[in-house]
Order: C-alpha cells, then sequence, then structure tokens
C-alpha cells in the first residue's frame, strides 16, 4: 500500500509538475491597439501557438508607452510602428535587433460635409494646413502612439501650432485607435487613422477616407526581442521563437492571410 501511495505521489508531482511547465510557455507582446483592434493577433496568435505551443499575451497600448513598458522588462518583445523609437530603443540597449516585419498606411478620414474642403486630396500636409486654416475640428489621440508620432509630424510640417489650438478645433482624447475614431464620429472631426483599424472600424456613420495615398503616409511596423543583458527574466528563447516565426515564410504568409471585408489590412515585408 505504502509503495503505491507512494507512485501515486509520484505521478501526482509529475503531472502537477508537467502543468507548470506548460503554464509558463508563454510570453507578453507590448504592442499597439492597431494590431489589437484590426483584429490581427486574434488571425495570428492561434497559427504561431499551433506551431509552437507558445501562448502569447498581448498587452496593447500606443507605441510609446510599448516601449515604455519593455524598458520596465514588462515584456519579452515589442511589436509596434515608429521606426526612430525603435532604433532608439534598440540603440539604448534594450532591444537585441529590430526588424520590419510588415506594413500599410495611415489615412485622414472625415465627415462627409468636409468642412475643410481636403476630400480627395493627396498632399496630406497641404491638407493639415486646411484644416488648421479652417479651423475644423481634429481629434487627435495624443498618447505618444505611433499614429500620434506621425500626426505631429505631419503639423510640424504643415507649420502648424497645435499646442495653440488645445481644446479649440484641436481635440485630445489621449485614448486608443478605436476610441480616438468614436469621439471623432461623434464630434465630426478629422482623424488620422491607420488603414488596419479604420477598416476594422463599424461605427463609420457618414465619414470617409478623405485624404490617402501620400507615401509620408507609409506606416511601417517592426518586431524586436527585449534584450536579456537588460532584463535578465526576460524569456528569450520564446520570444526569439516569436521574432523568429513572423518573419519566417510561415508568419509572413500568415500576415498576408488576414483580409476584413476582403480588404488586406498589412503587408508583409520583411528583407524587403
Amino acid at each position: 500500500m505504502t509503495k503505491r501511495i507512494r507512485l501515486l505521489a509520484a505521478l501526482l508531482a509529475t503531472g502537477l509538475f508537467a502543468q507548470a511547465q506548460a503554464s509558463d510557455k508563454f510570453i507578453i507582446v507590448q504592442s499597439t491597439t492597431s494590431t489589437q483592434n484590426s483584429g490581427l493577433f486574434d488571425h495570428l496568435l492561434p497559427a504561431f501557438k499551433a506551431d509552437t505551443g507558445i501562448e502569447v499575451r498581448v498587452v496593447a497600448v500606443g507605441t510609446g508607452q510599448a516601449l515604455k513598458n519593455a524598458q520596465n522588462c514588462d515584456g519579452d518583445v515589442v511589436l509596434v510602428h515608429a521606426k526612430a523609437a525603435e532604433e532608439k530603443f534598440v540603440a539604448d540597449g534594450y532591444g537585441v535587433k529590430r526588424l520590419d516585419v510588415m506594413y500599410n498606411d495611415f489615412v485622414v478620414v472625415g465627415p462627409g460635409n468636409d468642412p475643410a474642403g481636403v476630400a480627395g486630396n493627396k498632399e496630406v500636409v497641404k491638407s493639415f494646413k486646411a484644416i488648421a486654416d479652417k479651423k475644423a475640428l481634429f481629434a487627435s489621440r495624443g498618447d505618444d502612439s505611433g499614429t500620434h508620432k506621425k500626426e505631429q509630424e505631419l503639423w510640424k510640417a504643415a507649420n502648424v501650432d497645435v499646442k495653440a489650438a488645445s481644446g479649440k478645433w484641436y481635440r485630445e482624447t489621449g485614448s486608443g485607435m478605436g476610441a480616438t475614431l468614436n469621439t471623432g464620429v461623434g464630434m465630426g472631426a478629422y482623424v488620422l487613422a491607420d488603414r488596419a483599424s479604420w477598416i476594422a472600424f463599424g461605427n463609420k456613420g457618414n465619414f470617409k477616407i478623405a485624404v490617402e495615398g501620400d507615401p509620408t503616409l507609409f506606416n511601417q511596423y517592426g518586431v524586436i526581442a527585449v534584450n536579456p543583458a537588460k532584463c535578465p527574466n526576460v524569456k528569450s528563447e520564446l520570444g526569439n521563437a516569436f521574432v523568429n516565426w513572423l518573419v519566417s515564410a510561415k508568419g509572413q504568409a500568415t500576415i498576408a492571410g488576414f483580409q476584413q471585408n476582403g480588404q488586406s489590412l498589412f503587408f508583409p515585408n520583411t528583407g524587403k
């Protein structure tokens, strides 16, 4: 009887150990609201887990916050879209290496009555200047996200001081892409959005894409494994497995296969 009890105890302990190991086989990815809200992760992550057995837990915030979280060692991988900030993250030693993963573009969306008269314009800086000149409402994320960083670049190029206009025609939501689009539609304000979020957004009302097609609106996404030299507890092996899968032929094909309403939301471009 004693021998049998010992055997059962050993089997139980082994089973619990195996469960503990399985439950620990996950990584935290700091990413953007656009990759989450668009549904991309719902498409990608089951395929990755099926191939590797690794679970991915996503923290979806603005790019600036995602990079800060990773600097605080609260993540194993970063997948964001602000190349200059990503390169600084690596240069400062927090990331191992930055790799291009995919791209789409930004669009300016606005109400059907187009109060700034920018609909159909393919020059985004001139469009931003027109919005400012007409004091047409503009809803900004105001959250240091990749989209917000791009928007600030465009206002600067248009020589518009949006700080002086804050709270007037220029409204900062401090929110993610979906919430900012909701706010913009609610108040009839123009919004700069990534195309994937706009396609996936359900509350469009009478809003349409007003400005698109300017090369300046190119939107590149990059992936970076967090550096264990800065964050000793980072799961390097599992994190690198995710990075390598994303840039592999399988990962790139999975990204290319993601569509909504017959439209591709992201275009893989590793090595291009």
